[in-house]
């Protein structure tokens, strides 16, 4: 019989270090831990429906006199999303460990995770920064929309419940991936 693959689940506004942490957490844990990232769904898109209604749509609005982006999904942003939980899912039924890193912004995309991941270890991690360093680290990222960790600041994390809190303003990538590994014997 196949053990069911582990999923640690890195959460966390764009920009907050997600990435960096899960490819840290890669060289040091024992054994081999894909990276299902976000941003490789997103980069699957054509470059023509990279901001589509169909797809995903990037507003700029202002807020507190900042620009704020929202970002709303259409069907095909919808499916793709859906694809990517599937995706895990298989991956982890297979025995494969994972590392998934992910912006849950609406109570929607908690719950569908929640439901897909029902049947397997879960541990959810929980990445933190204040808000002025994520907007820093969004204006020196070409493959940012300016105003999207502003949007996405006070979504994130609500409602979540996380085994581990990190916060990337006082601890570097590594130091991160050190502490998951210590909390969870990896």
């Amino acid at each position: 019989m196949i053990r069911k693959g582990r999923i640690i689940h890195l959460n966390g506004v764009g920009s907050a270090g997600k990435s960096s942490i899960a490819k840290a957490l890669q060289q040091i844990a024992a054994g081999p831990w894909l990276h299902v990232q976000m941003d490789t769904f997103l980069e699957m898109l054509p470059v023509a429906w990279q901001d589509h209604p169909e797809a995903f749509a990037y507003e700029t609005i202002m807020e507190e006199g900042k620009p704020s982006v929202r970002i709303t999904g259409g069907p095909v942003g919808e499916r793709l999303m859906q694809g990517m939980r599937d995706a895990i899912v298989a991956l982890a039924a297979a025995g494969n460990d994972l590392i998934i890193d992910d912006v849950m912004i609406d109570q929607e995309t908690k719950d569908a995770y929640a439901k897909a991941l029902a049947g397997f270890e879960v541990l959810r991690v929980g990445i933190h920064a204040p808000l002025e360093l994520l907007e820093e680290r969004e204006r020196r990222r070409a493959d940012r929309f300016p105003g999207t960790s502003r949007w996405q600041f006070g979504q994130v994390h609500r409602n979540m419940r996380y085994d581990l809190e990190l916060d990337t303003s006082r601890m570097t990538a590594m130091e991160c991936a050190e502490a998951i590994q210590r909390q969870f014997g990896l």
